[in-house]
């Protein structure tokens, strides 16, 4: 109790109030956030780009305004090209996913199950998929269904406006960013924080450049090998299986089922289901044998057994997006440890100084 002073309980107002601000900012305006956190990604991801424009002589805002031109140029033509087709390519599945359709492709995958195991019981299936259709088509939640679509395209039009715009200072002004943040850390912490900062931006790049061009290649490569599988929808399914790449271990999964479910779809009959398996099984092999060991040789410093176990923590915490998340986070979390704990056991600021002798030690008589 001795130690509790007006000004130890002043100070811990202050940090309750400054941490409930904080939440109730975050709270609010969780989509800038959100605007925030891609833009400071997109930063990460072009920087290499950006510096290598400088050292070639380039102006930086110069080099920054070309780099990112280039991105959005390409964002116009992958929407203008691209998206288009995707679109299509959904709404002609979409257009088969009637009731009638659903219903008749569960009763071939049942009885194709009850000839290969007898002990799967009559229209098991079926009933199942019927169920979920009724749950799927309850057209008195269409209103609710239609308004978030519409919420996501704005959404995205809004980032599409504010995402580049917020790159841009970050990749202008990210020096001047973090030395005026560095102000705030008292200097016997200075080089502790300075350095943490440095080595989470650097994986965190890295970790961002890596996925972003594995999801790349494994979505043409999806495409690719679908399209000589003799699916139609391959362009749709490639960068669905792509997208979903991200995700470790899952994502695979994802792929395999998405194109067996398609391949069903536009046949009728299972005729390009083992095509199709085929065709995901050379780009999983291409993405484990070739992709993952050139792009993450550097970047992959965790036990795969504690990634799966991270996922599966991000999935039950925030559903899709926590399993997208759930790597960088960890890798923040982790660094940030290894480089405390460092700085404990190297750093004389960190421990505690035992008090000096006395200069005229009492003489025992």
């Amino acid at each position: 109790m001795k130690n509790i002073t007006l000004e130890r309980v002043v100070r811990f107002a202050i940090g309750v109030t400054a941490l409930g601000v904080l939440g109730l900012i975050l709270y609010n305006y969780s989509t800038l956030i959100a605007y925030l956190i891609l833009a400071m990604i997109l930063s990460y991801i072009l920087d290499p780009v950006v510096n290598r424009l400088q050292r070639m002589g380039l102006n930086r805002t110069l080099g920054i305004t070309l780099t990112l031109s280039a991105v959005i140029l390409f964002v116009v033509y992958v929407s203008t090209n691209v998206i288009p087709i995707f679109v299509a390519e959904m709404i002609e599945l979409t257009n088969s996913l009637n009731i009638e359709n659903i219903q008749r492709i569960a009763s071939q995958v049942e009885n194709r199950l009850a000839s290969e195991y007898e002990f799967i019981p009559d229209n098991f299936l079926e009933e199942k998929v019927s169920g979920v259709i009724i749950e799927l088509f309850d057209f008195g939640r269409l209103s609710t269904v239609l308004s978030d679509v519409v919420g996501v395209f704005t959404n995205i039009f809004s980032a599409v406006l504010v995402v580049p715009f917020a790159a841009f200072f970050f990749l202008k002004d990210g020096t001047k960013i973090r030395r005026d943040l560095l102000t705030l850390v008292p200097n016997k912490y200075f080089e502790t924080s300075l350095t943490l900062i440095d080595k989470i931006e650097k994986r965190l790049g890295l970790y961002f450049r890596s996925v972003l061009l594995q999801s790349v290649l494994v979505a043409f490569s999806s495409w690719s090998t679908l399209s000589i599988a003799g699916l139609d929808n391959s362009l749709s399914v490639g960068i669905s299986v792509g997208i979903a790449n991200t995700i470790p271990y899952f994502g695979p999964i994802i792929g395999y089922l998405l194109s067996i479910i398609v391949s069903i779809i536009e046949t009728g009959d299972f005729s390009l289901v083992l095509v199709c398996i085929i065709a995901i099984f050379i780009v999983q092999m291409l993405d484990n044998l070739v992709f993952q060991p050139f792009l993450f040789s550097r970047s992959a410093d965790m036990h795969p057994v504690a990634i799966l176990f991270i996922i599966l923590i991000g999935a039950e915490t925030a559903g899709l997006l926590g399993m997208l998340v759930a790597i960088p986070i960890a890798t923040v979390i982790k660094i940030t440890i290894n480089q405390v704990s460092w700085s404990f056991n190297n750093y004389q600021v960190f421990r505690i100084q035992a008090p000096p002798p006395h200069p005229n030690p009492p003489q025992i008589p």
